[in-house]
C-alpha cells in the first residue's frame, strides 16, 4: 500500500530514517515522503510523523494541476468530510491554504463537515510537488507529552525525551516479542518505549540509584546491576540493542579512559547482538572509527540538544 507521511520538522534526517523501519521510500520532499508499506497499522508506532495518508495522487504544486488531479480522481463519500492543506515552508505554491481547502471541498461529492468530519482528505505541498490523499490516522503526539520524564515516579535531569527514545527504538527495527537490551538503561526511557511496542526489555547499569529509579518507573522491567563491559548475557541473545552511552568518565564501566569505555561496551554489544540485527548507539562525540571495528555503520545522525551538547546517533549492523 502506498502511503504519504507528513513528517515533523524537528530533525532533517531522523524522521525519514524512522519510517524506513516500515518499508521503502519511493519519493520524498521536505517533511514528506511516499513509501510502500505492507502494514498501515504498524505506522502507529512512529514518533516523528504527524500524519499518515493513503496516497491518492500527486501533482505539480500549482492550482491548475491541483484542480485537474481532483477532477481526475472524481472522489465521492457518504461520510461527512473535510479538506485540509499543509504548506511546507519550501513550497512554491502561492495560493492560500483556505483557497486550496475550498478547492478540495468543491471537487469531492459528499457532505462537508469542518468541525466533526468522519473523513479527512489532505494535501501536503512541499517544494514543487503536491501530495494528496485520505488520512488513515494521525500520530497522537500528546501520548509522548504525557510520558514526559518529569511526570514519572523517578526523574533525573538530562534524560532523553520520549519522542527521541521511541525514534531510536524504531531505528533498531524492533519486532513484537524481540528482546531489547539497553546496557546503560538509566531511568528506563528507552526500555519504556520498547515495552510499549511489546518487546521483552532488559536493562543494565552500574548505578544502584538509577536502577532503583528505573524499577520505580517500570516495575515489570528486568534490570541488572552489572559492569556493561561484562554483561551476564549469552552470545547472540539480544534481538536489538538501543543505548545512550555515558558522556563522561562513568562508574557504569570500570574503564581507564573514555576510548576504553567505548571499545569495551561496543565489543560487548557486538557479542550479545544477534547476527543480522541492529544496535542503535547514542554518544556525545563521533566514535564511528571505534564502531567500525565491530560493526557496519549504516546510518549516522547528529542532533543538537543545546549549546554544549550534540547527540550523535549511530545505527549499527
Amino acid at each position: 500500500m502506498k502511503l504519504i507521511f507528513e513528517l515533523s520538522g524537528e530533525h532533517p534526517t531522523l524522521p525519514f530514517s524512522e519510517i524506513e523501519c516500515l518499508g521503502e521510500i519511493i519519493e520524498s520532499g521536505m517533511q514528506v515522503a511516499v513509501m510502500d508499506c505492507p502494514d498501515a497499522e504498524e505506522t502507529k508506532r512512529l514518533a516523528m510523523t504527524h500524519c499518515v495518508i493513503e496516497d491518492l495522487g500527486r501533482c505539480h504544486a500549482d492550482m491548475n494541476s491541483f484542480e485537474e488531479m481532483l477532477e481526475r480522481l472524481s472522489l465521492e463519500t457518504d461520510d461527512a468530510f473535510a479538506g485540509r492543506v499543509k504548506k511546507i515552508s519550501d513550497t512554491i505554491i502561492e495560493d492560500s491554504q483556505l483557497d486550496l481547502e475550498r478547492c478540495i471541498g468543491s471537487h469531492i461529492k459528499g457532505p462537508v463537515s469542518l468541525n466533526n468530519p468522519l473523513v479527512e482528505y489532505r494535501a501536503v505541498f512541499s517544494g514543487d510537488k503536491c501530495y494528496f490523499g485520505r488520512v488513515i490516522h494521525k500520530i497522537d503526539r500528546g501520548d509522548f507529552a504525557y510520558r514526559n520524564p518529569m511526570r514519572r515516579a523517578f526523574f533525573h535531569p538530562g534524560v532523553m525525551m520520549p519522542i527521541f527514545a521511541r525514534t531510536l527504538v524504531n531505528l533498531a527495527q524492533t519486532r513484537e516479542g524481540d528482546v531489547l537490551c539497553d546496557p546503560f538503561c538509566g531511568t528506563g526511557g528507552v526500555l519504556l518505549e520498547g515495552m510499549l511496542l511489546n518487546n521483552r526489555i532488559i536493562g543494565c547499569d552500574m548505578d544502584r540509584s538509577m536502577l532503583k529509579g528505573c524499577l520505580e518507573n517500570l516495575q515489570s522491567a528486568e534490570v541488572l546491576r552489572v559492569d556493561s563491559a561484562k554483561l551476564p548475557l549469552c552470545d547472540n541473545s539480544a534481538d536489538v540493542v538501543v543505548t545512550d552511552l555515558p558522556y563522561g568518565q562513568s562508574v557504569c564501566i570500570k574503564a581507564d579512559s573514555m576510548d576504553s569505555l567505548y571499545n569495551n561496551s561496543l565489543s560487548e554489544i557486538r557479542r550479545i547482538l544477534k547476527k543480522g540485527r541492529r544496535a542503535v548507539v547514542v554518544t556525545h562525540i563521533d566514535i564511528r572509527e571505534i564502531a567500525k571495528q565491530y560493526f557496519t555503520v549504516v546510518q549516522f545522525h547528529e542532533q543538537r540538544v543545546h549549546k554544549s551538547l550534540t547527540r550523535r546517533v549511530m545505527v549499527l549492523e
